[in-house]
């Protein structure tokens, strides 16, 4: 089951889009979840609030309507459900999330303030998921048929490789496999050599991340790329006008604690596409 959240924004409806594509390319049901103040979902029978609660149960069955008919206007025969659940979005959307394959989320929702790069909600599910969440955002040039993936010989890296080679495959994309390191070696600048030997030792982790997730995926075409440069820098250059980035929710080097790693938090506001942020 793939679990997208709406709020009547158009980037829920964008994000209703992708995910109805990526449940039909999954063969799973499409199950669309909007979230309505507790208050105003225990319908009061009288009292102040009462013809505002009901506006706002019109106002959601209406949401949830509209995210219907865009679910099914590209994909008819998908299996659609939806629900209205009580409560703040981020933890309704994560508890909605259990036992799902994906959940899904607009970047921006309509209680997001004009000029910030990223809602709160996705910002608020993203990395507390218990399955992989995408964040699907305006996308500035046509897909290219490519999946891309941040590798960094992490285990919350080895995670995102496998997803990223499940994605490509049915997708029948290329995956662009991308690693990249600090510009500077120590001692690059008076000896040349310490900085080619990291230069080699780099590009083997990346080789040999990739390998056992090669030998499951014979069918996925692998473009390996590593870089010198800033993680979020080459990512986000990689991935401009790709079909989906898929980054660990933590890294190599991450606080031990922190939800998401300051490369996927950062890359959330940034990216250019799609990005699934992988537990």
């Amino acid at each position: 089951m793939i679990v997208v959240g709406v709020d009547g924004s158009r980037a829920g409806l964008e994000a209703v889009a992708w995910a109805a594509g990526e449940a039909a390319l999954r063969r799973r049901a499409l199950h669309i979840v909007h979230a309505l103040p507790g208050w105003a979902h225990e319908k009061p029978a009288s009292g102040p609030y009462a013809e505002v609660a009901r506006w706002m149960r019109e106002c959601a069955v209406s949401v949830l309507t509209e995210a219907l008919d865009r679910a099914r206007a590209d994909h008819p025969d998908l299996p659609v459900t939806t629900v209205m659940l009580p409560g703040d979005p981020r933890p309704v959307l994560v508890d909605a999330a259990a036992g799902a394959e994906l959940l899904v989320v607009g970047d921006h929702g309509l209680g997001g303030f004009r000029g910030l790069l990223l809602g709160s909600v996705a910002l608020g599910v993203a990395g507390r998921t218990p399955c992989p969440a995408v964040v699907v955002g305006g996308v500035s040039c046509p897909p290219r048929d490519e999946v891309v993936v941040g590798v960094d010989g992490s285990a919350a890296s080895a995670a995102a490789v496998g997803f990223a080679f499940a994605e490509a495959e049915a997708r029948k994309a290329d995956l662009r496999a991308v690693h990249a390191w600090n510009s500077l070696a120590p001692g690059a600048g008076v000896d040349p050599f310490p900085a080619v030997q990291q230069d080699g030792a780099e590009r083997r982790l990346l080789t040999e991340a990739l390998a056992p997730w090669r030998e499951r995926h014979p069918g996925v075409n692998v473009i390996e790329q590593a870089d010198r440069g800033h993680p979020v820098d080459v990512l986000r250059k990689a991935s401009a006008g790709a079909d989906l980035l898929v980054v660990g929710s933590r890294g190599r080097g991450e606080v031990p604690g922190l939800v998401l790693g300051s490369v996927g938090h950062a890359l959330l506001h940034h990216t250019e596409c799609p990005i699934a942020v992988v537990p």
